[in-house]
């Protein structure tokens, strides 16, 4: 990972495919990062996140695997700052 990039909630729809309900029903369901706060109301999500999910949707991952990715990426968030 060069360098961290934050994307808005438009930018991950068009990479995703996907409608705004379904994108935050997935968030929900734990298929997809939750947002991460740009400000009092504006988010984003990283954008590695993104496409790492994507990956796995592409490789054939089940929802259980794209979930525990979800989980790490998460995880993950906490050791950026360091």
């Amino acid at each position: 990972m060069n360098a961290l990039i934050l994307i808005r909630l438009p930018e991950v729809l068009r990479l995703r495919g996907r409608r705004k309900t379904a994108h935050y029903s997935d968030i929900a369901a734990g298929l997809f990062t939750h947002p991460v706060s740009l400000g009092a109301r504006a988010v984003g999500w990283p954008e590695h996140e993104a496409q790492a999910v994507n990956a796995a949707r592409i490789a054939g991952k089940s929802e259980t695997e794209i979930r525990a990715l979800v989980a790490s990426l998460e995880a993950q968030r906490g050791s950026l700052a360091a």
